[in-house]
């Protein structure tokens, strides 16, 4: 087997991930996204090597175009088109959570301004708003009052972005200072990791200032975690959970390019062989 790890920052995680496939005896390359080019011939020479390929782009749309293009001659990507294309919009990805009964914050979508602010005054405060495509936290934001709905209502109207006239409303959750992020791979939670807020920062992620600890894989975190993963095509995945005071658990994202650093700080498994043997019982199948 011949595996290609596609990216285009190198980070810890493919790193890690190349490490543990070589040290496997498998021939591995680490193949920069940047220069790549496909054409419309399907029996164009492969412009990359290898027999299967992990995905690892940290540009969504890169990768997911670059994961289109390696899917039409016939490649076996993880994660696939779908799962990247689900994962990479959190509008698809609730509403697919939804339509699966699988439990979520309750979320709103408004295609204007307007609407936005109507939404706003009939559900009251405190909400949180989302962009549709994003990682790390970047561009969320909890709203608290009325004149933090103008303040992002005028960022928007003079931003010419695709999605500034999409909003994605969520409740705020009533939970403890952390998260709970869970790697999964196929039908399997392999680690999890509580995420704890920063000092004056309320965002759980670990680009934000954030730390971790092992949190307990419970039989009621494993079926709800697992039926998401599901839910969404499954794969290598990062799904994310919230620890409501009355609802108890429930999925706030799924992450289709899980990166690992901080878990692999307190995880007694090693995290990238894990993720490794998962590609392999891909490529056998």
């Amino acid at each position: 087997m011949e595996l290609s790890i596609i990216y285009d920052k190198l980070r810890f995680e493919e790193k890690e991930l190349y490490d543990k496939a070589t040290n496997r005896g498998i021939t591995t390359h680490l193949i920069d996204a940047k220069p790549i080019s496909f054409s419309t011939e399907i029996n164009q020479n492969n412009p990359i090597k290898g027999d299967i390929f992990l995905q690892r782009c940290l540009s969504h749309y890169r990768g997911l175009y670059i994961t289109y293009c390696l899917e039409f001659l016939r490649h076996k990507v993880i994660n696939n088109y779908d799962v990247n294309e689900i994962c990479g919009n959190k509008l698809r990805t609730s509403l697919i959570l939804a339509k699966s009964e699988i439990p979520s914050p309750k979320t709103y979508f408004t295609f204007s301004a307007e609407s936005f602010k109507e939404l706003t005054n009939k559900l009251g405060f405190p909400l949180v708003l989302k962009p549709l495509v994003g990682s790390w936290g970047r561009g969320v934001f909890p709203i608290r009052n009325e004149e933090m709905v103008n303040i992002i209502m005028e960022m928007r109207e003079e931003n010419d972005s695709a999605f500034s006239r999409i909003y994605y409303v969520q409740e705020m959750i009533n939970r403890p200072p952390r998260d709970i992020r869970c790697i999964v791979t196929g039908d399997q939670i392999i680690t999890a990791v509580y995420r704890y807020s920063a000092i004056n920062e309320w965002r759980t992620n670990i680009a934000r200032g954030g730390h971790t600890g092992l949190a307990p894989i419970t039989k009621e975190l494993e079926d709800i975690v697992i039926k998401a993963s599901n839910a969404v095509g499954g794969g290598i995945l990062g799904v994310d959970v919230m620890e409501d005071e009355n609802k108890g658990f429930v999925i706030h994202e799924i992450n289709s390019n899980v990166e690992f650093r901080g878990a692999s700080q307190v995880s007694q498994v090693d995290i990238p062989n894990s993720m490794i043997e998962y590609v392999l019982k891909v490529f056998k199948k």
